[in-house]
């Protein structure tokens, strides 16, 4: 076959692919409270697909969120935005979202019951339950680190810029999940003594875990929405959002395991 004729057919199966991926809300529940996730699932068939939950920021399922799904879904995997606050409860502004999320982070048992509600829906969508992993980004990131503490059946964990801190009421136990840690190297919202309480905590729980921190990058780092200003504490790093990308990545096709 020439060239042309290969180029023309992978720019037809590259559009094709598009075209069968499925993107679109799911509503689910919890006795009355309703939620809303967002869904997409491969385009590729054959196999049942590893899947990918997605834990957004304090402001819940934005843009930023949608795209990362799917991103994810055009890498191949079933992917699901979680809606933790529930119709009706989202916030309207930074101020209602940190004290939501706060609720959340001071009540860790429902915060995991939201995730694993969640967790069942990315199953029920089809997504092979031996083959999923939890990804967060800040709040989210806060979140997906508590699913490996209560040892969810999942193959690990990401948080993207998400807070390192935990309920010390609770003992610390061996975690299974592996984690991945993305993290900004001066990130004011996550203050070193966390850090450190984090990186003990971890090796405590003899877990397989890893850090990277990114050069000049604060909290948010991975969302363009954040800006590019620093000094605000929270703001897109460009060289970070894509140096992480790829961390998790190779994080996906190690615990995937293809």
């Amino acid at each position: 076959m020439k060239k042309s004729s290969l180029l023309i057919l992978s720019i037809i199966m590259i559009s094709s692919f598009k075209l069968w991926s499925q993107v679109n809300d799911v509503t689910y529940g919890d006795g009355k409270q309703k939620f809303k996730g967002y869904f997409t699932k491969s385009g590729l068939q054959g196999k049942k697909r590893a899947g990918v939950l997605v834990l957004p920021a304090w402001m819940g399922i934005t843009a930023h969120t949608k795209r990362t799904v799917e991103k994810l879904a055009e890498m191949g995997y079933y992917a699901f935005a979680a809606d933790i606050y529930g119709e009706g409860n989202y916030p309207k502004d930074a101020k209602q979202a940190g004290e939501l999320s706060n609720y959340y982070k001071n009540h860790v048992d429902e915060y995991r019951k939201r995730i694993q509600l969640a967790l069942e829906e990315l199953i029920k969508q089809g997504a092979d339950p031996e083959q999923i992993v939890i990804i967060g980004y800040c709040f989210g990131g806060t979140g997906a680190l508590e699913a490996a503490r209560a040892n969810f059946n999942i193959k690990g964990v990401v948080s993207f810029h998400g807070g390192l801190g935990r309920d010390t009421t609770k003992a610390t136990a061996e975690i299974i999940p592996k984690i991945l840690v993305c993290h900004g190297a001066i990130d004011p919202y996550v203050p070193e003594a966390q850090v450190k309480a984090f990186q003990k905590e971890m090796n405590m729980a003899k877990a397989d875990w890893q850090m990277i921190y990114y050069a000049n990058a604060v909290h948010s780092f991975t969302e363009k929405e954040a800006g590019d200003d620093n000094s605000k504490g929270a703001a897109y790093n460009a060289a970070a959002d894509k140096r992480s990308w790829e961390a998790m990545k190779q994080f996906l096709k190690e615990v995937f395991k293809g």
